[in-house]
């Protein structure tokens, strides 16, 4: 056997093992953030509900049409297969509201959205 052969064999082997393992931590690091967004979730959609009781321009429809749209805007080869409300701010007034969404594409990857209150109308302020 010519030392190419074993030298190709050897870095076959390294990448073979670098796949598995990588696959095998992002299975772990999933089963761990599970139970994180579920508290995150169940936590925005309490304050949701506590902002919507007090001031009326936080309907939840409205605001995922826009945090849609925005992904739509900068991210337009990019397919959001689940959107969930995890941070609910609502300062006094509503020039200082905010609402952050983590929209889970299809492959897993995720893309923060976070909107800013601009009257009765919710903003993207940013998409990361």
């Amino acid at each position: 056997m010519s030392t190419l052969a074993i030298v190709l064999i050897v870095l076959g082997v390294i990448v073979l093992i670098a796949v598995v393992l990588g696959l095998l931590g992002a299975r772990a690091r999933d089963r761990r953030q599970a139970g994180h967004w579920e508290k995150h979730v169940r936590a925005a959609d309490a304050a949701l509900a506590d902002a919507a009781a007090t001031d009326r321009g936080w309907q939840r429809e409205t605001m995922e049409q826009a945090a849609r749209a925005a992904l739509t805007e900068l991210r337009p080869d990019w397919q959001a297969r689940d959107l969930m409300l995890v941070l609910v701010d609502d300062k006094p007034g509503i020039d200082e509201d905010r609402a952050h969404f983590v929209a889970v594409g299809e492959g897993g990857d995720e893309a923060r959205v976070v909107l800013a209150r601009q009257g009765e109308l919710w903003v993207a302020e940013r998409v990361d």
